[in-house]
């Protein structure tokens, strides 16, 4: 059976999937990095290329194949939660935590290798990227279907709601820019003086 007859028979049931569930069921597709490659997108000038492998109101599979040395921005998943595999090459996994004025500050990053696979819970505000010259894909699933994903400029102290069908970097194209939110830094006392 084909890659995407399998997804479909073994994901088509599924509804409101737990974390564990949705974890199960990718495993017991047993998918081959040869299967998902002619899926995964061109990155061309973004961080990665995207290609939707299957949907339902319930959750959707993505398949991306990362630019080298070209992170996406932070980013969280809207109100939607999921794994990350990792199908080959080496992905630097950035986690952040919102300061007190809601400005994305990372605590942790680490290398996740071929054939590691991670959580990404709702809420969760992280960025990735292809830290080789060689080739990184990953599969991505979520549930419900990402809707709502907010990306972060950390340059621009700004942050944006993105349309469905926009990546983890700030929209080129207007009509990809739901909301756009101005962030803004306390400045104490001395540092109001100072400048």
């Amino acid at each position: 059976m084909q890659l995407i007859e399998r997804i479909s028979s073994t994901f088509g049931s599924l509804r409101r999937p737990g974390p564990h569930e949705l974890r199960e069921a990718w495993e017991s597709i047993d998918a081959s990095l040869d299967e998902i490659l002619p899926y995964a997108g061109d990155p061309g000038v973004y961080p990665y290329g995207r290609k939707k492998l299957y949907a339902t109101g319930d959750i959707e599979i993505l398949a991306m194949n990362w630019a080298s040395h070209r992170p996406c921005a932070p980013h969280d998943h809207g109100h939607s939660f999921g794994w990350i595999n990792v199908m080959a090459g080496t992905v630097r996994h950035t986690l952040y935590t919102l300061d007190q004025d809601d400005i994305p500050v990372s605590f942790l990053t680490r290398d996740e290798q071929c054939g590691s696979r991670y959580f990404a819970p709702r809420g969760m505000i992280h960025s990735m990227e292809n830290p080789t010259d060689d080739l990184t894909v990953t599969l991505h699933l979520y549930a419900p279907p990402i809707t709502g994903m907010r990306v972060y400029d950390l340059e621009r102290c700004a942050a944006c709601v993105v349309s469905d069908d926009c990546g983890a970097w700030w929209p080129e194209e207007q009509r990809q820019l739901v909301q756009e939110i101005k962030l803004s830094r306390t400045r104490t006392v001395r540092e109001e003086a100072l400048s």
